[in-house]
């Protein structure tokens, strides 16, 4: 007989999550979710920063479970002490053999170069907080993708921080690198994509690209990390950003936190979530293409691809002779008009298999072919693997990231 959940016996898990940034909400939203769909918690939480010390009320605490993400060095000793199951969604030392469940950082790298590479840029650039591991590990997966595809990454020195400094505590030192910042920025090779560790110093280089009259972003084009909604439409102009899968973090952290309460014995290690996709405002809406009707029809085909359209359409919208069309499309963007319609379309293709489930024919005329019997040769010659296969494939690759220590790779792109 199922045991019935009761105001007295639900199990009392303290949230101990930062409020006031839009990564530490998302958690929130995700335990929240789980909570209403699986089991009633009896919650102990009150509004917290990141730098927060740990509420006094924990310290007399009785419960069952923690979920914490406190940057607070007292927060494993006073774990330890109660003897209950605590997920970390934060790196810190000697955490007892508990798991902890972190965003992948390096990925969140690879998908902002992926994001300036389809821009057209031949120019790379990443401004972080020397020593937060949450930057250094963006800047490994930024620099990584830059250099596999061929490319220099200039990188941002400053004279690093203090071992003691706390994560947000970076932020606040960073904000005081507007000169060094300003020098750094003077010297890139222009047009240039620069990636941000995170929001807050995206915000600041475009602060210091406007009072250096640097205009973003046809000369530099910025992206941060977190997609703090307020932050990032505040900033002027609006910045792209990486949203991680913070709400899919605290739904697993509290499933798992939920097994570990009735008794499971998790496996010590990182349990590493991907990135969801960058938002794409203002501060990245840019084609690095010198050739201005060049530029015109790689938008259209942007903007278009799935709507059915061929390259008479694009002559259309772009008056010029096909032979004219092909020879300058093929100098700049390497493709061939055709190619780069299809390479579109099957872009969008992935991402409706990974997103959705839909059947193959719906997903041929969403994305403006007939017949799903040809999406579905060319995804096989064009992919390597048939639309089927590539929709298994990152079925397991969404399961396995929820294993300790993975990091898995982005699904291939076009």
């Amino acid at each position: 007989m199922k045991k019935i959940v009761t105001s007295a016996n639900r199990p009392r898990v303290a949230l101990l999550v930062e409020s006031s940034r839009a990564y530490g909400r998302g958690i929130m939203a995700g335990v929240a979710k789980y909570v209403r769909e699986h089991q009633a918690w009896s919650i102990f939480y009150q509004e917290l920063s990141l730098r927060d010390e740990t509420p006094a009320w924990f310290k007399k605490w009785k419960g069952e479970g923690i979920i914490t993400r406190l940057d607070n060095n007292n927060i494993v000793g006073l774990v330890q002490r109660l003897r209950v199951p605590v997920v970390y969604l934060r790196k810190v030392k000697d955490t007892a053999g508990m798991p902890t469940i972190l965003t992948d950082n390096a990925a969140s790298g690879e998908m902002c170069f992926e994001h300036f590479k389809e821009r057209g840029f031949r120019h790379f650039a990443f401004c972080g907080f020397n020593g937060a591991d949450y930057s250094d590990e963006r800047l490994e997966g930024f620099v990584r993708s830059v250099g596999n595809a061929g490319y220099q990454c200039h990188v941002f020195k400053n004279a690093g921080r203090s071992g003691k400094v706390k994560t947000a505590g970076y932020d606040i030192e960073g904000l005081k690198d507007d000169a060094a910042v300003a020098r750094w920025i003077r010297q890139l090779p222009k047009p240039v994509g620069v990636m941000a560790c995170n929001d807050v110093r995206g915000q600041q280089i475009l602060n210091t690209c406007r009072a250096l009259c640097v205009n973003v972003p046809d000369d530099v084009a910025v992206i941060g990390v977190d997609n703090d909604e307020v932050l990032c439409s505040l900033s002027d102009p609006p910045i792209s950003s990486v949203v991680p899968d913070t709400e899919r973090i605290g739904y697993e952290t509290a499933a798992l936190l939920e097994r570990m309460m009735r008794g499971e014995k998790p496996l010590p290690e990182k349990i590493f979530i991907l990135p969801k996709c960058v938002v794409t405002r203002r501060s990245t809406e840019v084609l690095v293409v010198e050739d201005r009707q060049i530029a015109a029809v790689t938008r259209f085909i942007r903007e278009h691809a799935c709507e059915g359209i061929d390259v008479s359409d694009v002559l259309r919208a772009v008056p010029m002779s096909r032979s004219t069309l092909d020879r300058r499309f093929i100098t700049l963007m390497n493709c061939s008009p055709k190619d780069e319609i299809l390479r579109v379309r099957l872009n969008r293709a992935k991402q409706l298999l990974i997103e959705t489930d839909f059947s193959l024919p719906i997903i041929a005329e969403k994305i403006g072919l007939d017949h799903a019997e040809y999406l579905s040769r060319i995804f096989k010659k064009r992919v390597g693997m048939t639309p089927s296969e590539f929709r298994a494939h990152a079925l397991l690759q969404n399961l396995k990231d929820r294993l300790p220590g993975r990091r898995n790779p982005l699904p291939p792109a076009l």
